[in-house]
């Protein structure tokens, strides 16, 4: 390092209050100057020394202590040099013009008026010239300095409009990024230039992106719908070698939490799904609000989010049982941080047990007078349960039954069954165990019950413990392949704070033994999902059509029980409710004393863990229920007809009652 870059980066080192110094020290020895130089304008004198001698010596005093003065009032050297902009530069204007009609004042009462009041003016015009060249001149000189050894990656922005604006301003300070150009739909802003960037048409991108070696696209579009950001991203994905990353919401924007500078990747959950639908307050609070209500399964994915949104709307007291020690304390721990950052006047209990245990059950609704049982825990992941049908049934069906006696008996107001698509005619042992699951709260609902039993259904929810998003970025980041089950297979999804927010909806309309369905969406094919996420983060498929692509999608055959496409109903069609995303489906189901027959057969299945057995009992008493290599559609009826197991079923040890 040379003399002159040492002395440099001493310079940029110094304490904020020296610099502040070193810049008044400057504007002392130059501001006199400008006054002369304004008063020889004015006065057309070509030789600066003829235009000092008509000057009064003490105005060159005056006046920079007058200007520096004002300058200071009004904090033009409390901004730093290097995020200086258009406003510094306009308060420093306003400023020199307070100054200049104060030495125009000056002037005249001090020299009878003998210098031309315009000079004040010319003095206001050059002085702010000044002020925002030097500063801008510094500004540059910096940023050269503090990146002269740093190559930027050229990107463009996606959104000329004020977001754009405000991104490439604060880029153009910034250490990673160099911003070449805008790209923006409107046919009014195409063609004209911002900041002396071109508004580019999509079409005019495509060969932009090869000349100027683009490598990014940013994303300054926060008012779009999902559907609009999706259109964007399907033909950025489309150009070659461009990774598509977005700017923080104004909302993270506004609360501190983020700066608008701040670029980032797009998450596949900002584009699936549709635009949050506003919730109606009566619903949200009709079972909540004032209220104790209990969650089992509280630290699961959607167990959990359905406790951070019931906090929110101020339930007297709130029961957390989950049969995870670690999930438990994480919930509970993650609550009361945020009742105490809001200040939330809500009772947490944590309780670390099982649905299965129903004394335990009863006396938690009995001990803490439980109006609202939201019954989200199950074990869900279709191959796991497929391999263990046993534990599946024990869980989801028995731990249902137990979760739903438990509840009544303690005279709970309402219970909701938190259910999923692959309970509608399902291929697997899971999908099967939670519509047998439905089944329960739909026969005690029909004998009659001062408990509300109803339950929600709905399909995939992204960010869950089973969500292929977590692991397709995973096997992305690992450079590939992408294991995709099948090319044709498709799902429906949603994220976890809209699922919760509807069922919460959903179990406030309940009257008794109601299905509600959630509406999903338009279904989405997982290849499709794949190749985005592969293009989100710069990278390109290979296929045949590209075989020097970065990361492969590889198709690894439909998992045990794994269906192509999921439903949501199992009759024709829905019938519409006063919620707009909110369904209700009008299904067959069991009537109490078949229902009985029906558990205690699977209560026997279970004392002798017959796995056979239990895929047996499944397909005689739920419809549709269709397992790998079985033929023909099944319903209790015809079910009941052909299975091999004896249609009367001797009564247990141990009734139901």
């Amino acid at each position: 390092m040379d003399y002159f870059e040492r002395f440099q980066h001493a310079l940029f080192s110094l304490p904020r209050i020296q610099k502040k110094a070193l810049m008044l020290l400057t504007d002392a020895i130059i501001l006199p100057w400008i006054l002369l130089a304004a008063y020889a304008t004015r006065m057309g004198f070509i030789n600066p020394v003829e235009a000092f001698g008509n000057l009064p010596s003490s105005l060159f005093v005056v006046a920079p202590l007058v200007t520096l003065g004002v300058l200071t009032i009004f904090g033009a050297y409390r901004s730093m040099v290097r995020y200086q902009g258009i406003y510094s530069a306009a308060v420093s204007a306003i400023a020199m013009l307070v100054a200049s009609v104060g030495l125009a004042g000056v002037s005249y009462l001090a020299y009878q008026g003998g210098i031309p009041r315009s000079v004040f003016l010319i003095y206001w015009a050059l002085g702010s010239i000044y002020l925002a060249g030097s500063r801008l001149a510094v500004r540059t000189y910096i940023f050269w300095w503090l990146t002269r050894e740093q190559k930027r990656t050229p990107v463009v922005i996606f959104g000329a409009g004020s977001s754009g604006y405000q991104l490439s301003a604060s880029l153009n300070g910034s250490v990673e990024y160099a911003p070449v150009a805008f790209v923006d739909d409107s046919r009014r802003l195409q063609g004209t230039v911002i900041q002396g960037l071109p508004v580019l048409s999509r079409e005019q991108l495509r060969g932009f992106v090869g000349k100027q070696a683009v490598k990014a696209a940013l994303l300054a579009i926060p008012r779009a719908t999902k559907a609009e950001r999706l259109d964007v991203v399907n033909f950025l994905k489309s150009l070659p070698n461009l990774e598509v990353k977005s700017v923080p919401s104004f909302v993270d924007i506004v609360s501190g939490k983020a700066r608008i500078e701040e670029v980032r990747s797009i998450a596949i959950e900002e584009l699936l799904g549709r635009d949050p639908v506003p919730p109606k307050a009566d619903l949200l609070t009709a079972c909540i609000s004032g209220k104790n209500v209990l969650v089992t399964g509280a630290g699961g994915s959607i167990g959990s989010e359905l406790c951070r949104q019931i906090v929110a709307l101020a339930p007297q007291r709130l029961i957390l049982l989950e049969q995870s020690e670690f999930s438990l304390y994480q919930i509970e721990k993650e609550l009361r941080q945020i009742c105490q950052d809001n200040s939330f006047n809500v009772e947490l209990v944590q309780v670390l047990g099982s649905v299965l245990n129903q004394s335990l059950i009863q006396s938690l609704c009995e001990q803490h007078q439980v109006h609202t049982f939201y019954h989200a825990a199950a074990y869900k992941h279709v191959p796991i349960v497929e391999a263990n049908p046993t534990a599946g049934v024990r869980n989801n069906i028995v731990g249902t039954y137990h979760a739903a006696k438990a509840a009544e008996a303690a005279n709970v107001e309402r219970f909701i069954l938190i259910s999923t698509d692959k309970a509608v005619r399902p291929t697997n042992v899971m999908g099967a165990t939670k519509r047998f699951a439905e089944l329960v709260l739909q026969a005690m609902a029909d004998r009659g019950s001062d408990t509300v039993f109803t339950m929600v259904r709905f399909g995939n929810v992204l960010g869950s413990s089973g969500s292929v998003v977590p692991l397709f970025n995973e096997q992305i980041k690992k450079g590939g392949p992408v294991t995709v089950t099948h090319p044709e297979v498709t799902r429906y999804f949603m994220t976890i704070p809209e699922a919760a927010l509807l069922v919460i909806q959903a179990g406030a309309m309940a009257k008794g033994g109601e299905v509600f369905l959630l509406d999903m969406g338009e279904p989405v094919k997982i290849y499709d999902l794949a190749c985005t996420m592969v293009s989100l983060m710069g990278a390109t498929v290979r296929n045949k059509d590209n075989p020097d692509g970065d990361i492969e999608i590889k198709f690894t055959g439909l998992r045990p029980g794994e269906k192509l496409y999921e439903e949501l109903l199992i009759c024709d069609a829905g019938i519409g409710t006063e919620h707009s995303m909110i369904m209700q489906a009008r299904e067959n189901f069991l009537p109490w004393e078949q229902f009985v027959v029906a558990f205690h057969a699977m209560q026997e299945a279970l004392e002798l863990s017959d796995d056979s057995l239990i895929r047996t009992l499944l397909l005689r008493y739920v419809e549709g229920y269709q397992p790998a290599g079985h033929d023909g559609a099944s319903t209790p009826e015809t079910a009941l007809q052909s299975a091999s197991y004896p249609t009367e079923l001797s009564p247990p040890a141990k009734r139901i009652h």
